[in-house]
C-alpha cells in the first residue's frame, strides 16, 4: 500500500497542489505589489506609454482567468466520474506542452490579447488585486472539484480559440503559465522604475 501523502484521503495528488502552490505563489507576489507600490506607481505605464503597467498586468490576468477557468469548470460539470476516473498525474500531449511554453516568460512573441481579457487604462490597487484573487480561488475551487477525474482525457473549448481543444489538466497548467508571463512583464515595469529613479537622481 503506498504511504505517499499525495495519496493519502483529504490530501491533493500531487501534481494538483503543484497547480495550487503556483497559484499561491502568483497570489502573494499580486499582493506584494499591491501593497509595495503607490497609485500612480501601479498604474504607470513603462517606456513610451504603450505598454502595459502593473495594474493593467493584474487587471489582464483577473480578467483571462476567470473566463478560463469558467471553460474548464463546464467541461468537468459535464464529466461522467464513471468513465472519467482519474488514472494519473496531468501529463500534457506534445501539443498542451508547446502552447505552456508559448505562455512561459520571457515573451518570444508577442500575443494579441483577447478583447476579454483587454485590461482598462487605471484601475486601483484594491480593485485589481480583488479580482485577480478572486479568479485564482475560483481556480482553487474547480481543482478541488475535478480532482477525482481523469484530466488527461477530459478536453474543454477553449473560449478564446474555439476551435481548440485541449484537456483540462493542460487548460491548469496554462494558467499557471500565463500567470508567470504577466508577473515576469509586471516585474519588469517595477524594475524600469527603479532604474528610472536611480537616473532622475544623479
Amino acid at each position: 500500500m503506498s504511504t505517499n501523502k499525495a495519496e493519502m484521503p483529504g490530501t491533493l495528488p500531487a501534481d494538483l497542489q503543484s497547480v495550487l502552490d503556483e497559484v499561491d505563489k502568483a497570489d502573494r507576489e499580486a499582493k506584494q505589489f499591491v501593497s509595495e507600490l503607490t497609485e500612480a506607481d501601479l498604474n504607470r505605464q513603462p517606456g513610451d506609454g504603450t505598454g502595459w503597467s502593473v495594474a493593467q498586468c493584474l487587471d489582464h490576468l483577473g480578467q483571462m482567468n476567470s473566463v478560463y477557468t469558467a471553460a474548464l469548470r463546464a467541461a468537468v460539470r459535464e464529466a461522467d466520474p464513471k468513465t472519467l476516473a482519474r488514472r494519473g498525474p496531468v501529463q500534457p500531449g506534445w501539443f498542451g506542452r508547446w502552447f505552456i511554453h508559448a505562455m512561459e516568460p520571457p515573451p518570444r512573441r508577442k500575443l494579441k490579447s483577447p478583447r476579454l481579457g483587454r485590461p482598462v487604462l487605471r484601475k486601483s490597487g484594491e480593485e485589481v488585486l480583488s479580482a485577480f484573487v478572486a479568479a485564482h480561488n475560483e481556480l482553487r475551487a474547480l481543482i478541488q472539484e475535478a480532482r477525482g477525474l481523469d484530466l488527461n482525457r477530459l478536453r474543454f473549448r477553449n473560449p478564446f480559440i474555439g476551435v481548440l481543444r485541449l484537456t483540462v489538466g493542460t487548460g491548469m497548467l496554462i494558467i499557471n503559465a500565463h500567470d508567470r508571463r504577466h508577473l515576469w512583464q509586471a516585474r519588469q515595469v517595477v524594475e524600469q522604475m527603479k532604474g528610472q529613479e536611480v537616473a532622475d537622481r544623479r
